[in-house]
């Protein structure tokens, strides 16, 4: 449970159902989404539409949640009309901002009287620029390349300054605290475009970076795959380790990146910072716990850890290998039939491999949100069994209710990823 008192905002991706009902139950309070194709991950999650808006809000309205739509990209003439139809249904469901890199955005927000806050696409690194956004915005997402002296020295402008957005408090500073981070300069890539002629800038990014690459000798064609690194791909940026830092320089909203990812990670990062962020509160904050958060949150989906420009460093913390170095991944084992409330029992149709006792288990749903477990007991017709197959309808103890079509995953140790180094072939 999160300590409401905290004055610190945990803002948390959404881009399904599975995951919005994730980050609620991890503990977040505010969620980020999308709206159709304007959006910076127009391409890489399943974005909701206008007929959806409602229904989210209701959901966070319910459960003391804020939420903020992103329309971020790079707008043309052709996007405004639909860019004011998702403002104006914001507007009508009471949904709490925009995020916003355009002006085109801010401008109509503003005249539609609903707060914006300025994205990471807006590439803010200075006091000044905060005071020029301030007449459009509330909250504004730092530049991704800022170190956190930096951020702590804008903060303490904000404060001196008695700098205020059209709300009338004072600016709040956003920062990004975990997930992916792009090479380029707050993430304004022009890669894609150039190879797939399908712009980052616009929601489409192919994630060129995160290939590997051969460089060639012009002269005599020798080719070189280049040893060992992904040289463009950056790890995940994780803070935990310094999350006290981060908050006692002043920052008020941390970001969780991650609105094409699964609802298991949206889970378990919200979850973990916001363990992190009470016990900062609490002064409970220690070695330990980073370690253990740290172990928790490497089981989902994740390049590899580093501290992001927040401490100075230089960008040299590459990939070795491609995708995930998760500790864990989900398999799927099949969906579920219906749930018996009195007693607490699940029944499932298994359409894929096999379940044991002894398992871990993981099982989502657009309203179930997640729900992890062990497998303590298994019935087939009643009788019980040490293991099922596929084909076997089952049924066996569940902490929470689930709903007819949840899926059921186990959650099985993930194999080591072997690099294979090839370094001259012509």
């Amino acid at each position: 449970m999160k300590i409401p008192q905290s004055n610190v905002e945990l803002l948390s991706p959404c881009g399904s159902w599975e995951s919005l009902m994730a980050a609620i139950q991890g503990g977040c309070d505010a969620v980020y989404f999308g709206i159709e194709q304007l959006n910076m991950r127009a391409r890489s999650s399943i974005n909701f539409s206008l007929e959806d808006l409602e229904k989210i809000s209701a959901t966070a309205k319910e459960n003391k949640v804020k939420t903020y739509i992103t329309i971020n990209t790079i707008l043309y003439d052709h996007d405004l009309v639909l860019m004011r139809s998702i403002v104006d249904k914001a507007k009508e469901c009471g949904i709490n901002a925009i995020i916003a890199s355009d002006h085109a955005v801010m401008n109509y927000a503003n005249k539609k009287k609903i707060s914006v806050h300025i994205s990471t696409q807006a590439n803010i690194t200075n006091i000044e620029t905060v005071e020029f956004y301030s007449q459009f915005a509330d909250v504004m997402v730092m530049a991704r390349e800022l170190t956190l002296e930096q951020v702590k020295n804008i903060v303490r402008e904000i404060k001196r300054r008695k700098i205020k957005g059209p709300s009338g408090e004072l600016i709040r500073v956003e920062i990004f605290a975990h997930g992916a981070l792009c090479m380029a300069v707050s993430g304004k890539c022009y890669l894609s475009l150039h190879s797939n002629f399908s712009s980052a800038n616009r929601g489409a990014c192919i994630q060129n970076c995160r290939k590997s690459y051969i460089v060639m000798d012009k002269e005599d064609g020798t080719e070189l795959e280049i040893d060992n690194e992904y040289i463009m791909s950056a790890k995940d940026l994780c803070t935990i380790d310094f999350l006290d830092k981060v908050i006692d320089f002043g920052i008020s909203v941390l970001k969780i990146e991650g609105r094409g990812r699964s609802e298991d990670y949206v889970h378990i990062t919200t979850k973990c910072y916001r363990e992190a962020i009470d016990s900062i509160q609490e002064k409970t904050f220690s070695k330990e716990k980073i370690e253990n958060w740290k172990k928790e949150l490497s089981t989902v989906f994740n390049r590899g850890f580093w501290d992001g420009y927040y401490l100075g460093k230089k960008m040299g913390e590459w990939n070795d290998e491609y995708g995930s170095k998760a500790t864990t991944k989900k398999i799927y084992i099949g969906k579920g039939i219906k749930y018996f409330e009195k007693i607490g029992i699940g029944e499932f149709k298994i359409e894929s491999q096999s379940l044991e006792i002894g398992d871990k288990i993981l099982i989502s749903g657009p309203t179930t949100g997640i729900i992890n477990d062990n497998v303590k007991e298994l019935r087939v017709a009643d009788k019980k069994l040490e293991r099922v197959k596929k084909g076997d309808v089952v049924s066996f103890p569940i902490k929470s209710k689930i709903r007819s079509s949840d899926k059921l995953y186990k959650i099985v140790d993930a194999l080591p990823i072997t690099n294979k180094r090839i370094t001259n072939h012509s």
